[in-house]
Parts: structure tokens; sequence; C-alpha cells
């Protein structure tokens, strides 16, 4: 490694990089939880919004995971997602910055099912919306 901090903002967990990183000497990092950087499309509603957004998320680990949306919302903001594989997970906006927005789980999800197929069976929507 070449001692540049490649990191960025939720990069595991929907934490602030500096929150989960520990190090193992100058110029090493290690993470503190496995992050499993994919593309999914997601459904996802913010707050008292009863707008659900379609977002991307970009890596996802049991206690949070990162999403693309350009709508901008407040650090501690509840969010409803819809997320193949999972199902319908909740967490709240960890930070938020440049169309990007991590996410802190209240409950910790598997990552790999995300990753799993799913079948053809019936959709369901977001919170009955």
């Amino acid at each position: 490694m070449d001692g540049f901090d490649r990191r960025t903002p939720g990069d595991v967990d929907g934490s602030a990089p500096s929150e989960h990183v520990t190090s193992n000497g100058p110029g090493t990092g290690q993470r503190a939880k496995a992050r499993d950087s994919l593309l999914l499309v997601a459904q996802c509603r913010l707050g008292e919004q009863r707008t659900v957004h379609e977002v991307r998320v970009r890596n996802l680990s049991e206690g949070g995971l990162m999403i693309e949306l350009d709508t901008p919302a407040d650090v501690g903001t509840r969010v409803w997602l819809d997320l193949r594989g999972i199902g319908e997970i909740v967490g709240k906006v960890a930070w938020c910055a440049a169309g990007r927005m991590g996410i802190a789980l209240d409950t910790p999800i598997d990552p790999k099912k995300a990753r799993k197929p799913v079948g053809g069976g019936a959709k369901t929507g977001l919170l009955g919306l």
C-alpha cells in the first residue's frame, strides 16, 4: 500500500470512515467489519416523506450501507429500505455528501443474502405504500 487513504465516506456500516478503521501500523488500515461492494437497486423512504425513491446501493455490510440518492437528508433521519434478498430494513442517516448517503442499520443483516438470486414470486411494496 502506498500510504494514501483511499476510503470514501460510508465504506463500512454507514459510519464515517474514521469510526470503523483500525490501524495496524503506519500506512495500514484494517476494517472493523467486512464490506461487500456491489451495485443493487433498492426502494427507499426518508423520514416522514411518503415518497419512495429508487436508490443504488454501492456497498453493504451487516451494520450499514451506502446509497446514491440526489435528495439530501439530515444526519439522524430515519430511513426505510426494501432490499432484494433481504426485505425491509430500517436505519438512520449517518452522513450525507455529494449524492451519497451512509445508513447505519438498526438491526444487523446478512449482506450475502442480497447477492443470492431471488425467485419470481409476488412483489411486495415498501411499507405497504
